[in-house]
């Protein structure tokens, strides 16, 4: 699988699901599309129709986890993590390919 989710980003994947009563078969889709201040804009969202064909599917620390091929293409060995401080709360992507990320780091070039 080109995306791994550290067990803290689960956890709080695990924490919506439950609050949301999604079903079992909901799967956290990790995507990338164009846009954003460096070209790409990181996309996550739970969906409950995963195609075998077209996505990259996988489970991690109770998570399932799909990626379409094209993202899957900028996404390889992407980490994504959960960071809580104080002055900080939320999802931070690791990408080995971006070449340059902007300041929130929601957005990156490859």
């Amino acid at each position: 699988m080109s995306v791994k989710i550290t067990e803290s980003a689960a956890r709080e994947f695990k924490k919506v699901i439950v609050e949301q009563q999604m079903p079992d078969t909901i799967a956290l889709r990790v995507g990338v599309k164009g846009g954003g201040c460096s070209g790409f804009e990181y996309q996550l969202e739970f969906d409950n129709k995963v195609s075998e064909d077209a996505d990259l599917l996988v489970e991690m620390h109770g998570v399932r986890v799909a990626v379409d091929k094209k993202s899957a293409l900028y996404l390889d060995g992407t980490e994504i993590d959960f960071h809580e401080s104080l002055d900080k709360r939320g999802f931070v992507f690791n990408n080995p390919n971006a070449t340059k990320s902007c300041g929130c780091g929601s957005s990156f070039s490859a």
